[in-house]
């Protein structure tokens, strides 16, 4: 059942783990098309992996010491950039929402994370589509004129009144913009990552529990 999801050396273990939790959120009609897995350099005893329906982006990582994997998913409506970056060992994949939320995981075989990056596109540009069709099929219909068969009478014009001073209406105060409180986390905590005080395992850690938290 997931042998075609190990052609590009993902891990077994993780593919079938992943694959059975799957089964269990899909709604039906809800296809997997593409599982990637980290591969990290030194020990991979639990990687996180990152699987492409043709609905959303879904990020998987351990939790419980193992025992048990938590994920957190993005509708492809809601994506706004997806990005792949090949580095000396593997490769960086990230996604940007709408809202200015990041999320990523780093250490992808290239392969995996050239794969990831053609199939979130392809899914990008389906659901551009989709929006359009919507659109064109939810406009309203364009009236035709109807010919006159007959010259109108002509109206008696009246003499215009003379124009009154318009009233001057207070401009409408500016409205503040509220901070959006999970933006302020995300930059907080980007910050501790880019000064070193955290680890990439600690930032993509966290970053997974505030995005679950909303």
């Amino acid at each position: 059942m997931i042998e075609h999801f190990l052609n590009d050396q993902q891990e077994p273990k993780v593919v079938e783990k992943v694959y059975s939790r799957l089964k269990e959120l899909l709604p039906a009609g809800e296809e997997t098309l593409y599982i990637a897995v980290q591969k990290m350099p030194v020990v991979n005893l639990q990687p996180d992996s990152i699987v492409v329906t043709n609905r959303r982006i879904l990020f998987f990582s351990y939790a419980n010491l193992g025992l048990s994997i938590k994920f957190v998913d993005f509708i492809w409506k809601d994506i706004a950039d997806v990005s792949m970056k090949e580095e000396i060992i593997g490769a960086v994949f990230t996604i940007k929402t709408t809202k200015g939320a990041e999320m990523g995981v780093d250490y992808l075989p290239k392969v995996q994370a050239r794969k990831l990056y053609q199939f979130s596109q392809e899914c990008r540009e389906n659901e551009r589509k989709r929006e359009e069709l919507q659109r064109i099929q939810h406009a309203p219909p364009v009236e035709k004129p109807v010919e006159q068969l007959f010259a109108p009478r002509p109206v008696p014009v009246e003499a215009p009144a003379p124009p009154q001073p318009p009233t001057p209406t207070p401009a409408p105060a500016p409205e503040q913009a509220k901070p959006d409180e999970l933006t302020e986390k995300l930059k907080k905590l980007k910050m501790l990552f880019d000064n070193g005080l955290i680890s990439q395992e600690e930032y993509n850690t966290k970053k997974l529990d505030l995005l679950s938290d909303f």
